[in-house]
């Protein structure tokens, strides 16, 4: 059996001797080297050939987030933030993972650091890519009346960058549900509302649901669901048990659309592992609504589009590159055919 080769950097002896104890304790995983900066991971990397990094955000002489910057430019590989789950934490985390990092732990209990790393030396990784420049010309899109529900996963913030870089103003009235720890989501949709056309916000209770505006489902105990009938819609909070060990989860959310939305409904699967979202888009498709995954080839993890995809859930599978044009299509007042 091949192991997992791991790199540790991290400027802090204890939590790089946590993270070795952690992570040497499964039989697939061989921890090759530790580094306390960015310049000694550096030269490790060089000699060791680690698989996949696990790379503090917070070190001296260079943080981790211009090392990471360094790393998908010029060898990109499997990348895990380490960062404390704070507002200040969150912050840099999202733009580790908007740079192609492949997820984020929290210090210092690291839950789900050893599957996160199975799973990420298996993960497609790409180069940095370059910031689309203008989002779509607003003569492509005519706001219509349909209501678009995107759900992901892992590699979900860099898709979802991808994608809602390239939406108009006047947008469809989209919900998003991302899974992240209940201290991300809010940066997050900051973060995509300066960076995208329409206003992006944390979902709240009640929140009328219109064009030109993006909800993110806030994490933590409560699952994003839509609400209302005809042009009268709004975001519901819902505290219930987690679905598919996630909460928000994504199944929910696609599964509220199709009874409230029905053919009026778009949804669209992306990268992530696990299968939340399969059976709700599953429904959404059967209500009439059209469905979109994100393909293979694009996905850092092909598990849920995947998973969507074998049910028969997903009307078609496109690259990423491909999926804000074609989302906004069958949005559209006037559908001008397969992007």
């Amino acid at each position: 059996m091949n192991r997992i080769r791991v790199l540790i950097v991290d400027d802090s002896v204890t939590i790089r001797k946590v993270l070795r104890a952690t992570l040497s304790r499964h039989d697939d995983i061989e921890v090759v080297g530790e580094a306390g900066d960015a310049f000694e991971a550096r030269e490790a990397i060089k000699t060791l050939n680690p698989d996949v990094l696990t790379l503090d955000v917070e070190m001296p002489k260079m943080n981790g987030i211009e090392f990471l910057e360094k790393i998908m430019r010029l060898r990109p590989m499997p990348v895990i933030m380490v960062s404390t789950l704070t507002q200040a934490g969150a912050a840099t985390s999202i733009e580790a993972l908007e740079l192609g990092a492949f997820d984020c732990v929290g210090k210092p209990d690291f839950d789900g650091v050893v599957e996160k790393v199975r799973i990420a030396a298996h993960a497609k990784v790409r180069p940095l890519r370059e910031r689309s420049a203008e989002p779509l010309a607003h003569a492509s899109y005519h706001c219509g009346d349909k209501v678009l529900a995107i759900g992901s996963s892992t590699g979900g913030v860099e898709a979802l960058v991808t994608m809602l870089e390239r939406f108009p103003a006047n947008c469809p009235p989209t919900l998003i549900t991302q899974h992240m720890p209940p201290t991300f989501t809010a940066t997050f949709a900051a973060r995509l509302d300066r960076l995208c056309a329409p206003h992006v916000a944390e979902a709240s209770e009640g929140a009328p649901v219109k064009p030109g505006h993006i909800y993110v489902a806030p994490g933590g105990e409560r699952h994003l669901e839509l609400q209302g009938a005809g042009w009268h819609l709004r975001c519901r909070l819902v505290e219930a048990a987690a679905v598919n060990g996630h909460r928000p989860s994504v199944d929910v959310l696609f599964g509220s659309v199709a009874r409230i939305a029905g053919a009026r409904g778009v949804g669209v699967i992306l990268t992530g592992m696990g299968r939340d979202g399969a059976q709700g888009l599953l429904q959404m498709r059967q209500a009439g609504a059209h469905t979109l995954g994100q393909d293979q080839a694009s996905s850092t993890v092909y598990g849920m589009p995947k998973a969507a995809f074998e049910l028969g859930a997903v009307e078609r599978q496109l690259a990423l590159s491909r999926l804000a044009v074609a989302a906004l299509d069958l949005c559209s007042s006037e559908i001008r055919g397969a992007a």
